[in-house]
């Protein structure tokens, strides 16, 4: 899903305790956009996917987890500029003592010897702000990148590509997404903070992974993907690549046995795992 300037905005009245609880249920229904004030939390969704299918989708699971008493406000934004509003929610996020992500062009003092990604958003997945991006960056950075062949799987703005070249890894990097503006603000990043051989494609991972990986191989893959891409690309990938590592979010907590199973089925395990929140990282590898 991606946003136009013809978008829904939803309001729900929650205890701000719930905002994390929340976000990681909508985010299993394809909401990718949040944005927090008091006991409200917000939600944005494209005005072509708002369908009445959808709705009663959300409506229900709000209901069956929060109560049927939630306050529930919609509002079609079709004029609103998304992009500057969405932008300025963001404040700068340190991953690490040795990484932060900052919204382009705005200050940050970096600690002695923290290296910075500077992220210009447009509505990409990837700034840093939720919880799967930081945990893939720091399963990133406990590796040992430098001579890994890495694919970016559903790269968003493209920032695990670049961290992982500020990590070290010297090897061209393929980062592709299926959404052509994300393949632009992922080129756009690449360029702003100055890393090289990183190839930003329009690719559909359920589409183009099999022919991608029958000319090319790859030691890590990374999969920041929900439960449903993942169901789907996993398969793929272990017919494929069967001696890499594929390092695995957008997970929740509650599905880590529905992913040792998916992994068991094809003869792979969980290395390991960390969480934050609501939200799981794995590395996942053939087992021996």
């Amino acid at each position: 899903m991606h946003l136009t300037n013809h978008t829904i905005e939803v309001s729900l009245e929650i205890m701000q305790e719930q905002f994390e609880l929340a976000v990681a249920w909508l985010s299993l229904e394809g909401i990718e956009y949040f944005q927090e004030e008091n006991d409200t939390l917000k939600f944005f969704i494209a005005k072509d996917d708002w369908t009445p299918e959808k709705k009663a989708a959300i409506q229900s699971l709000i209901e069956e987890r929060f109560g049927a008493d939630i306050p529930w406000e919609e509002m079609d934004i079709a004029e609103k500029n998304w992009n500057e509003t969405y932008e300025q929610t963001l404040k700068p996020i340190e991953i690490s003592p040795k990484l932060a992500i900052v919204q382009k062009e705005k200050p940050y003092e970096p600690k002695p010897g923290q290296m910075i990604i500077e992220i210009n958003p447009k509505m990409s997945f990837g700034t840093g702000f939720h919880e799967t991006t930081r945990l893939m960056l720091r399963a990133m950075e406990r590796m040992d990148l430098t001579h890994e062949t890495i694919l970016d799987v559903g790269t968003g703005t493209g920032v695990l590509a670049i961290a992982a070249r500020k990590y070290g890894n010297k090897n061209q990097i393929l980062a592709f997404d299926n959404y052509p503006w994300a393949v632009e603000n992922a080129i756009e990043n690449c360029a702003n903070n100055s890393v090289e051989h990183i190839d930003v494609k329009a690719l559909d991972a359920e589409i183009d992974l099999p022919a991608l990986l029958a000319k090319s191989s790859y030691s890590l893959i990374l999969c920041n993907l929900n439960r449903g891409v993942l169901t789907n690309v996993f398969p793929i990938l272990v017919a494929h690549t069967p001696s890499s590592s594929v390092l695995v979010s957008g997970v929740l907590i509650y599905d880590k046995p529905w992913l040792e199973s998916m992994a068991l089925e094809h003869g792979w395990q969980i290395n390991e795992l960390t969480t934050e929140g609501e939200w799981l990282c794995a590395r996942l590898e053939k087992g021996h």
